[in-house]
């Protein structure tokens, strides 16, 4: 029997009340990202009382990361604990009715629908734009409302995405990123920002589930400059998307181009990552950005970066890039997001 005088300040709050919370207690809800923002959202839906919460993450915890992801700890980096284990760890022993079920792995198009189907809201930590693009495409496709999230350096933005109802992802931003983009790996983050943006994700899955109004702008920040914009995008749903209005489920879709295929090539101990995307390095900007993170050295023709003792990234300027010293494609995804940006 849950004690919901655990939750009686929540319950205390008008807007939720008790038939709130127990709607809380019955809610179901996958994050996608268990780093900064995934952190931050999944330690405020288990302390509010979310009955089940899936996290997805296919990352170890790092020192650098102890900055910002607030459920980790020394000891989990230095055990290199996978994020979704040692997340899952701290959540039970805060709320140990709470069931969670943790998910070592990277969502792709041949797990997403499984992973993330059933559930009353999708939560989204994650770094990068393709994953975010498929996590659209399997909530569209089964009508599943998910809350959009991101940040990095100062700034940071998110949005409340319901099918049927709201713009999905694909019309707020309906052009992939064609080239690298900005991540905290390259330009850094500070703590407060994620902090603040996984908390706003974290309120607004919180009305969902509790059946009150959710916020119908796409908001950004930046803490750094004392900026902020409000975006109305309760009238953005666009007919002709690709997604929510065509139904063309690209994302999950293997022959689509914009699928990356990774392969880890035979007796190489490299995984070669192929964009089949046309895409066009910026052989100007990118090698100054990735100096800060390793030593590179470059041609016309390539860019080889090395983040690590073990690790070497030959990129192509037609986006191709070969991740040498490994045969573990989950680790080059993790590399080629860091350091490519999707």
């Amino acid at each position: 029997m849950i004690q919901l005088d655990r939750y009686s300040r929540q319950i205390l709050f008008q807007p939720i009340g008790e038939e709130g919370q127990k709607r809380l207690l019955n809610g179901r809800v996958a994050i996608v990202g268990i780093g900064a923002l995934g952190t931050v959202i999944a330690n405020h839906l288990v302390r509010s009382g979310v009955g089940n919460i899936r996290l997805i993450d296919r990352d170890v915890v790092e020192y650098s990361n102890l900055q910002r992801q607030t459920l980790f700890n020394e000891e989990d980096a230095r055990l290199h604990l996978p994020k979704a284990i040692a997340a899952s760890r701290i959540l039970t022993s805060i709320n140990s009715s709470i069931e969670i079920d943790s998910v070592i792995t990277d969502l792709n198009l041949d797990n997403a629908e499984e992973l993330l189907g059933g559930f009353d809201c999708i939560v989204d930590g994650t770094d990068n734009f393709m994953t975010r693009y498929l996590i659209n495409d399997v909530a569209v496709k089964h009508n599943i409302p998910w809350i959009y999230g991101g940040a990095v350096s100062s700034r940071g933005m998110y949005a409340v995405i319901k099918p049927n109802q709201t713009p999905c992802f694909r019309c707020l931003f309906p052009h992939a990123p064609t080239n690298t983009g900005e991540t905290c790996d390259m330009i850094g983050v500070l703590s407060p920002i994620t902090d603040i943006i996984g908390s706003f994700q974290a309120i607004e899955t919180i009305k969902l589930l509790a059946g009150a109004k959710t916020n119908s702008n796409l908001e950004q920040l930046d803490i750094w400059n004392n900026s902020s914009l409000q975006m109305d995008i309760s009238k953005g749903r666009n007919p002709k998307c690709p997604t929510c209005g065509e139904r063309n489920f690209e994302f999950l879709d293997r022959s689509s181009h914009f699928q990356v295929s990774y392969v880890s090539l035979c007796g190489r101990d490299t995984v070669q990552i192929n964009p089949r995307q046309k895409m066009t390095i910026d052989f100007m900007n990118l090698p100054a950005r990735l100096m800060k993170n390793g030593k590179v050295s470059y041609n016309e023709f390539l860019i080889r970066f090395s983040p690590d003792n073990e690790n070497t990234m030959v990129i192509f300027k037609d986006g191709r890039v070969l991740v040498h010293g490994t045969n573990d494609i989950s680790k080059a995804k993790i590399l080629y997001s860091k350091y490519m940006g999707s």
